[in-house]
Order: C-alpha cells, then structure tokens, then sequence
C-alpha cells in the first residue's frame, strides 16, 4: 500500500465493506509493538457536539446584501 506525501492510504474496498468503513466513520490509529492499528470508534460513545446534527441541512440560501 502507498502512502502519499499527506500521510494519506487507501483502505481497501473489500475491507471498508466488511467493517462498514465510510466517509462518515471515525477512526484511530493505535501505534502497539511495532505495529498500527485501525481502530472504528463506535458512534454511541463518541461525544457529539449538539449542533452537529445540523450541520448540511439547511436549506435557505441567506446573503449578506
């Protein structure tokens, strides 16, 4: 797998599905022995912001003027 000069990879298909890896899944990164893990962090116990579930949704298109 390469990495880009951002820090960035790939995961691949087959694994986004299988985990349920989307663009809306948060993950970490757990550096143990050597090796890096990716970790899903489970919607439940991350703490949302209250507002973030706003966020997108609106649909009047307000102007300074």
């Amino acid at each position: 797998m390469h990495v880009t000069t951002k820090g960035q990879v790939t995961i691949p298909l087959k694994l986004r599905e299988k985990y349920g890896i989307n663009a809306d899944v948060e993950v970490e990164f757990i550096d143990e022995n050597g090796r890096i893990y990716i970790k899903k962090i489970d919607n439940h116990r991350k703490k949302k912001n209250k507002f973030m579930r706003f966020r997108g949704i609106a649909t009047i298109k307000m102007t300074t003027d």
